[in-house]
């Protein structure tokens, strides 16, 4: 296999409704805060990351940070925009990239303003798409707590094939208590 670094990845993806792009504009930080600000309590009881508010500072340099990564073909963050208002949605990921295999996982949140409307699974199929048919994974998980009935049924409506679940292999995004973690894979 080529050097990864060498593989071309579009830093912008289009479906019928969304544009994808890699956040490698000055100032993503701003827009990205504000809906995690927007949707914080709902982002809280699944992510990590959204333990607590973060300053548009911090924001900015985790997505200078995802850029940085999107080059070094490391992850592939993309900012999911409304094609007709261009409106930020959240964002959508291929992350945990293991180029031996190669595989990788998915990863992504909405802001909840957004959510029902079909659009994370328009860019989660975009990204699987991206994945299998131009980078030429082998195998692309999602994974997500078994209680995230929202987050599971993404992976059930594209097709990805249920694999389990990991009892007891997590802890809640608040670190309190234990978890259990559904994995879903598609495959080439």
């Amino acid at each position: 296999m080529k050097n990864p670094i060498l593989f071309d990845i579009p830093s912008q993806l289009y479906t019928e409704r969304l544009i994808l792009r890699a956040p490698n504009r000055t100032g993503d930080g701003n827009i990205v805060n504000q809906a995690i600000s927007d949707s914080f309590s709902e982002l809280k009881a699944w992510l990590p990351f959204a333990q607590k508010l973060t300053a548009v500072e911090e924001t900015e340099m985790n997505l200078r940070k995802a850029h940085i990564n999107f080059l070094k073909r490391e992850s592939f963050r993309f900012l999911i925009f409304k094609k007709d208002t261009n409106d930020f949605i959240g964002t959508a990921s291929l992350q945990g990239i293991d180029w031996t295999i190669p595989k990788c996982e998915i990863g992504y949140w909405i802001n909840t303003r957004f959510s029902g409307n079909g659009y994370m699974t328009e860019a989660v199929k975009a990204l699987t798409d991206l994945g299998l048919n131009q980078i030429k994974f082998k195998r692309i998980e999602i994974r997500c707590e078994s209680t995230n009935l929202k987050s599971r049924a993404i992976p059930e409506k594209l097709g990805y094939e249920f694999e389990g679940i990991l009892r007891n292999d997590d802890l809640s995004a608040d670190g309190n208590r234990l978890t259990d973690t559904c994995f879903y894979s598609i495959i080439s």
